[in-house]
């Protein structure tokens, strides 16, 4: 893997990042993106926008694939304060340090359910994203607790409208609407009746706002290595479950092993994937445990495969908490 030099322009900063293998930027970055709607990131043509802050401030960020899956590079160019920095932290962020040679060794691929080995077959270039933006993901996430798609997407689109700051100019190619995700002190900022008009509970609020308030620590948990003492430090802060924990942890660390567990549909699609038949948190655990280390890869599979469970009963119904 390389990356070609950076160039310092009026056009922004831009560099090249080789992938040094099968890569598709699209599936590997698109669990960044909170639908397609997202202020923080927008796909236009075959470009990727994305906006967010680093350590030496906000920048905009323009990806493009160029090449073939197989040898391809990747072209990115970062706007504002923060590009250089941006740039450099790129290739983690983009999964250069997603290692799956061991998960596509022989030996380890013939202990994969057949569903598992189709979807690596499908994806051979989908990588996991590690982007160390704690306070960001913990957010996302917060608002994704116990409601619909719908319902978290609808709440972070108005959020980071309102509070989120616009993003650095990139000479008029950026969409207009990008924005950057609110800071801690910009989160604590939103008035009570604002998380009423955002579809957010005041739980879920509150454990969103906790969470501002310990934002410097933990952000520092980026550099701790994915496992029990990210996950411990996260649920330090009353009312960040395991769930969400996992799910911080898939986006920030690209944790190839963490699962989500308790959510409200992935526990009966491995079970329906593996054996037919639906199963609990208990029973998924079990069944993944053959490839503890690699289960978050191994879920990932069995999506990417293409199979999708019967549908029974009735569907998570959103909540209007506007109307309380």
């Amino acid at each position: 893997m390389s990356s070609s030099p950076v160039v310092v322009g009026s056009p922004g900063v831009t560099t090249v990042w080789e992938p040094g293998g099968p890569y598709h930027l699209a599936g590997t970055i698109g669990p960044l993106q909170c639908g397609a709607y997202d202020p923080a990131f927008r796909t236009v043509g075959s470009a990727h926008w994305l906006a967010f802050r680093t350590a030496d401030g906000a920048t905009t960020l323009r990806l493009r694939q160029r090449g073939t899956l197989r040898s391809s590079r990747i072209e990115a160019t970062a706007w504002g304060p923060g590009a250089e920095a941006a740039l450099h932290g790129l290739p983690r962020m983009l999964g250069s340090e997603d290692d799956w040679s061991g998960f596509d060794s022989p030996d380890f691929r013939a202990t994969l359910p057949e569903l598992a080995r189709k979807g690596r077959y499908l994806s051979p270039g989908l990588r996991l994203p590690s982007t160390g933006r704690v306070l960001d993901a913990t957010a996302r996430a917060v608002l994704e607790q116990r409601v619909t798609t719908f319902e978290a997407r609808r709440s972070w689109r108005y959020l980071l409208e309102r509070y989120g700051d616009p993003a650095p100019d990139a000479g008029g190619s950026a969409p207009p609407e990008l924005r950057l995700p609110p800071t801690a002190e910009q989160w604590r900022k939103v008035p009570s009746w604002e998380w009423h008009r955002a579809g957010v509970d005041p739980r879920r609020s509150a454990t969103l706002l906790r969470a501002s308030l310990v934002a410097s620590g933990l952000e520092r948990l980026a550099a701790v290595p994915a496992g029990p003492l990210v996950s411990r430090g996260l649920s330090s802060v009353s009312g960040i479950s395991v769930w969400t924990s996992a799910e911080v942890m898939q986006r920030t660390h690209g944790d190839p092993d963490s699962i989500s567990v308790g959510d409200y549909h992935l526990a009966s699609f491995v079970g329906a994937a593996l054996t037919g038949r639906r199963t609990d948190d208990a029973g998924m655990l079990k069944l993944l445990a053959p490839w503890a280390g690699n289960r978050q890869r191994v879920v990932r599979m069995l999506y990417a495969s293409g199979f999708r469970k019967q549908a029974f009963g009735p569907r998570l119904r959103p909540e209007d908490h506007r109307r309380r």
